[in-house]
């Protein structure tokens, strides 16, 4: 977990390896750099903070890590402290309270911070106009987006566009790069290995330590490459038809890949809650990962809405659970219990019964997938991890041992 070092009689929060040296009386450390914020320091210039990952405290309450990934999501872009507690259950109060005791910040505070953070990467590492890079991450309107800028880095956007250094911007060959910082170590080449392996065709690829995937936002495609970075980032290339909301896009990106938490819980996890879900039963049946591949294809194929002119193998969007909901899944080369569990996952999705995101408790969610007919409870558990309902694992993320499908 990366600790952040504020220094009283400067008013500057650093990250570890700073090579700053202040008297050990002046120091006060934070686990978040929103925190150090909250308390009136700003970030340092030499270490550049808003560079390095932040993850959650992995020992906060499941409510708050709830709340959290909400915040990521964007649930604070247009609501308010208030309906978020709705969300979740709990008065504004309280959710301030206990976002005050665990994590030294607000819920508002904390978005701020991770829009501002967001931001200022974009100014570095991109030539995106300032006007993009506010609704790029997530602010309303770019006299708000300047206020926050001046208030969390004491400076203009222009003014911080000039600070960058040469080699601060990402080289991009068509779309827009940005880094996605994380703490090290990482292995990329294990976590590649993984969505090889898993990889749906048409809208998953792996070659040459590249992932590379189809998505959707609001309807309209894109394309979505990580790449191996540095010692402490990778690498995402985006190809989108807008700007707008980035940040979202980048954070789901690090959720999917393991670069939004510490090495001590790390594994994969999914780009769409319910592409993990599909994904999880069609391999409950059938754990030949060849064999869960071929389903999947077909599955795309008469489904998934066709995207032309892409290259590595990219085809198709993955199929949402309204299509699939209104579809004859009986015409699937599928196995009978597969079909009765994805029926029963779709309709519950589509309907609003079967909520796939993080205001819902672990608890909660595994106990309405199990409550769908043929879904296992050790299925529901992985949908869970796949989603962000992270706990510890052991070792990296691999192959499984295949065996034969039921039929």
């Amino acid at each position: 977990m990366t600790t952040y070092s504020a220094v009283v009689t400067t008013g500057v929060y650093c990250r570890p390896g700073c090579g700053a040296k202040p008297l050990a009386e002046n120091v006060r450390t934070f686990e978040l750099a929103a925190s150090a914020e909250a308390a009136g320091f700003r970030a340092c210039l030499r270490c550049r903070p808003y560079r390095a990952a932040s993850p959650i405290a992995s020992g906060a309450p499941e409510l708050v890590c709830r709340a959290v990934q909400l915040i990521i999501d964007g649930v604070l872009d247009t609501g308010t402290e208030t309906s978020l507690g709705a969300r979740l259950a709990v008065s504004p109060r309280h959710l301030r309270r206990i976002f005050n005791d665990h994590l030294g910040v607000t819920p508002d505070q904390l978005a701020r911070s991770r829009r501002a953070h967001f931001a200022r990467r974009l100014l570095d590492d991109t030539d995106l106009t300032a006007a993009d890079v506010a609704f790029a991450s997530g602010f309303a309107s770019v006299r708000q987006f300047n206020r926050q800028m001046r208030e969390v880095f004491r400076a203009s956007p222009s003014q911080l566009r000039h600070r960058r250094r040469r080699t601060d911007r990402v080289a991009a060959d068509g779309g827009l790069t940005m880094r996605l910082p994380f703490e090290p170590p990482f292995d990329w080449d294990a976590m590649a290995a993984f969505f090889a392996d898993h990889a749906v065709p048409g809208v998953e690829s792996v070659s040459d330590r590249v992932y590379r995937r189809t998505v959707s936002l609001d309807g309209a495609p894109g394309v979505l490459e990580v790449h191996p970075g540095g010692t402490d980032h990778l690498l995402l290339r985006a190809h989108l038809p807008y700007w707008e909301g980035l940040i979202h896009v980048a954070e789901r990106a690090g959720r999917m890949v393991g670069t939004d938490i510490g090495t001590a819980v790390r594994g994969p996890g999914a780009w769409g809650p319910f592409e993990a879900a599909v994904q999880a039963i069609v391999a409950q049946e059938c754990n030949d990962l060849g064999e869960a591949r071929r389903q999947l294809d077909l599955m795309v194929r008469q489904f998934g809405p066709r995207v032309p002119g892409l290259t590595h193998g990219l085809t198709h969007l993955f199929p949402s659970a309204e299509v699939l909901a209104a579809g004859d899944l009986t015409a699937l080369d599928l196995p009978p219990a597969t079909i009765k569990s994805l029926a029963a996952l779709t309709a519950g999705v589509a309907s609003g019964e079967i909520v796939l995101d993080h205001g819902v408790r672990r608890a909660d969610l595994v106990a309405s997938l199990t409550a769908v007919t043929g879904i296992e409870p050790a299925t529901a558990h992985q949908i869970a991890l796949r989603l962000g309902h992270r706990e510890p694992t052991r070792g990296k993320p691999g192959r499984r041992r295949p065996r034969q499908c039921r039929r």
